[in-house]
């Protein structure tokens, strides 16, 4: 992505954070590295419950064709919907509302059906801030998608805790990227990042994905080796297994 807009991304998201360190926006490019202080997470806001209290039943359509032509992803998604993610850490719920984010929401819906997730990292992971994936584990499929641009969203809920929202490195640049808000983010709001949904079960478990690596994974290398180079780089990272939809 073109420096000009990172330096805007950067300079927009400053913070106070100890001795005057800056969190970046989540961003589908190469983030700079910061250092992040941890601390207990936060309370879970009314809405939250800790667990799935129920084990979701996989309903996708893994289908290689379709993971590369990023042209078929066209089915409307329900007005509003749930799914599981199926991560090394456990079991979290995500309710998608169409209405938040109709774009975004029908572009989530089509990644999820054909399994475009499966495999993914979590390979950005900020304490009291985010937790970043979207890359696919195959990068073949990484290129295809590289530029499946889809059009921003107009800001309808804010990015409080919780609160699951594609990436982006400027206007009109979402494609599969994703983070979900760790604490209240909602200065994001006015920057354009639009939530499509929130997480109403397990966030706890959200909270334990591994964070020890902070932002130094290279999304560059992920985008061009795939999950190789994080096996071999990042051990430690936690992946989403698979996201089904929940009947």
């Amino acid at each position: 992505m073109r420096r000009s807009i990172l330096v805007w991304l950067a300079a927009a998201l400053a913070v106070s954070c100890g001795a005057s360190r800056g969190r970046d926006a989540p961003s589908a490019s190469e983030p700079p590295a910061v250092v992040v202080t941890s601390s207990a997470p936060p309370a879970d806001p009314p809405g939250f419950a800790s667990e799935p209290a129920f084990p979701p039943a996989p309903v996708v359509m893994n289908d290689r064709a379709r993971l590369l032509d990023p042209s078929l992803a066209t089915m409307r998604a329900p007005d509003a919907f749930r799914v599981a993610f199926h991560a090394t850490r456990g079991v979290f719920v995500a309710e998608l509302v169409r209405a938040y984010s109709p774009l975004g929401v029908d572009r989530f819906y089509n990644l999820v059906r054909m399994g475009f997730y499966d495999r993914a990292a979590f390979f950005r992971v900020v304490p009291n801030f985010v937790v970043q994936f979207g890359i696919p584990a195959d990068p073949q499929v990484a290129a295809a998608w590289r530029n499946a641009n889809i059009a921003d969203d107009p800001v309808v809920e804010s990015n409080v805790r919780g609160t699951l929202v594609f990436a982006k490195a400027g206007p009109g640049t979402r494609t599969t990227q994703l983070f979900i808000n760790l604490q209240d983010n909602s200065r994001l709001d006015a920057m354009g990042f639009s939530p499509i949904g929130r997480i109403v079960e397990g966030m706890r478990v959200v909270d334990t994905l591994h964070s020890g690596y902070g932002e130094t994974p290279s999304q560059t290398k992920l985008q061009q080796e795939g999950n190789r180079y994080l096996e071999s780089e990042f051990p430690d990272l936690d992946y989403v297994q698979r996201i089904s939809l929940i009947p």
